[in-house]
C-alpha cells in the first residue's frame, strides 16, 4: 500500500534487465519523473535469493531495476526509448563485460496494459536493424530487491565499473513539451556531485550528522540548527552539497525541524516507502549524495502546494545568500532573493 503523498499514489512502476543493475539503477534515478529505482533480481525460481546466489546463474534471476515512476511528468514510453539507449539489444546473457544468464536484457510489466505500449516500442526499435534482438518482454513473476550495499552503490562508489553512458540523458522530452519544460531551469546533467567514501565522512561529519545521513537517524526536535534559521540563503546536502531548499520556501510548522513547502528542484531528492516505527511514511533522501533527509508529509500550506518536507538539520549545510557567488550556487540565487 502507498502512502498518502500524492506523487507516489499516483505512480506507476516497470523493471528493466540490462546487464549490471548499478549503472540501470543510476541512470534511471536520475529522470526527473522518477520517483525510485530499486535494483533487486527478477523473474526466476529461487526466493530472496542473494548476489552470490544469482551470480552462480542457477537461481534463472536476472539482475533487474524496478521503476517507480509520476506518469504526470515522464511516461512509459519515454522510459523504454532510454532503455534502448544503454544497452546493446544484440548481446546474448551479456552486457559491457558482464557475462552470465543474469545479466540478460529485458523489460517485465505487471500491468497488461504496458505489455502494448512496450511491444509497440521494441518493435519500433527492431525495425532499424535486420538481426533480431536477443530482449525479453515478459510479465514479471517475482522480484526481490538486492541487499543495501547494492542499492545506491554508483552513488557510494562513484568510480565503480559501470557498463552505462549517461549523455543520453539530455536527449529526454517531456509528454508534448520541450526539454526546459522537463529539465527544469537550473537543473544540470554535467553536475557531479558525488558520495564520499565512508571513512571520509567519518571523519568530515559530526556524529550526528554522519548518523542521521547514512542510517536514517532522527534529531531530536527542536534540537537542531535549522529549526527557527530564517537568513536568507540555501540549504544544500552536508554530504555531497547537492542545492536542496531555499530559504524562501522555509516556513514554521511547529514540529521543531526545518520545514520546506518544495525543493529547489524536485529532482535533486528521491522517495522512499518508509514502514518503521509501525508508521507508514515517504522518506526523503537527496538524489546524488544518497542521504537520508528527513521525511515528506501532505500537510503544509495549502496555498503552497499542501506539502511539508520535514527535514533533520544535521542532513543539512546552510549557505548564506552573500556566500553563494563565492560557493559556486550563484545561478540560485534568484531562488533566495
Amino acid at each position: 500500500m502507498l502512502t498518502a503523498h500524492s506523487s507516489l499514489a499516483a505512480s506507476r512502476e516497470i523493471w528493466f534487465a540490462g546487464g549490471c543493475f548499478w549503472g540501470v539503477e543510476e541512470y534511471y534515478s536520475r529522470i526527473p519523473g522518477v520517483l525510485e529505482a530499486i535494483p533487486g533480481y527478477a523473474n526466476g525460481t529461487t526466493k530472496n535469493p542473494s548476489y552470490e546466489q544469482v551470480s552462480t546463474g542457477t537461481t534463472g534471476h536476472a539482475e533487474t531495476v524496478r521503476v517507480v515512476y509520476d506518469p504526470a511528468r515522464v511516461d512509459l514510453e519515454t522510459l523504454a526509448r532510454q532503455f534502448f539507449k544503454i544497452i546493446d539489444p544484440f548481446s546474448v546473457n551479456r552486457q559491457g563485460n558482464d557475462r552470465g544468464s543474469q545479466y540478460r536484457s529485458g523489460i517485465y510489466y505487471r500491468d497488461e496494459a504496458d505489455r502494448a505500449v512496450l511491444a509497440k516500442i521494441m518493435a519500433a526499435e527492431q525495425a532499424k536493424y535486420q538481426r533480431p534482438f536477443a530482449l525479453e518482454l515478459l510479465p514479471l513473476t517475482s522480484f526481490y530487491p538486492a541487499e543495501d550495499y547494492h542499492q545506491d552503490y554508483l552513488k557510494k562508489h562513484p568510480k565503480a565499473y559501470c557498463h552505462i553512458s549517461f549523455d543520453s540523458l539530455k536527449d529526454i522530452r517531456p509528454k508534448g513539451g520541450q526539454q526546459q519544460d522537463f529539465v527544469q531551469e537550473g537543473w544540470n546533467w554535467s553536475e557531479n556531485f558525488t558520495l564520499p567514501s565512508d571513512a571520509e565522512l567519518k571523519k568530515r561529519l559530526e556524529p550526528e550528522a554522519y548518523e542521521v545521513t547514512r542510517h536514517g537517524a532522527t534529531e531530536r526536535p527542536f534540537s537542531g540548527r535549522y529549526w527557527n534559521h530564517t537568513e536568507p540563503g540555501i540549504y544544500v546536502d552536508i554530504v555531497s552539497g547537492e542545492p536542496l531548499f531555499s530559504s524562501k520556501d522555509k516556513f514554521d510548522a511547529g514540529c521543531g525541524w526545518p520545514s520546506f513547502t518544495k525543493p529547489i528542484e524536485p529532482e535533486r531528492l528521491s522517495e522512499h516507502r518508509d514502514t518503521s516505527h509501525g508508521m507508514v511514511r515517504t522518506e526523503v533522501k537527496s538524489r546524488m549524495g544518497a542521504s537520508h533527509l528527513g521525511h515528506v508529509f501532505p500537510d503544509g500550506p495549502k496555498a503552497q502546494g499542501g506539502l511539508r518536507y520535514c527535514i533533520n538539520s544535521a542532513a543539512l549545510r546552510f549557505i548564506p545568500l552573500a556566500d553563494m557567488d563565492r560557493e559556486g550556487y550563484g545561478k540560485y540565487k534568484k531562488l533566495v532573493e
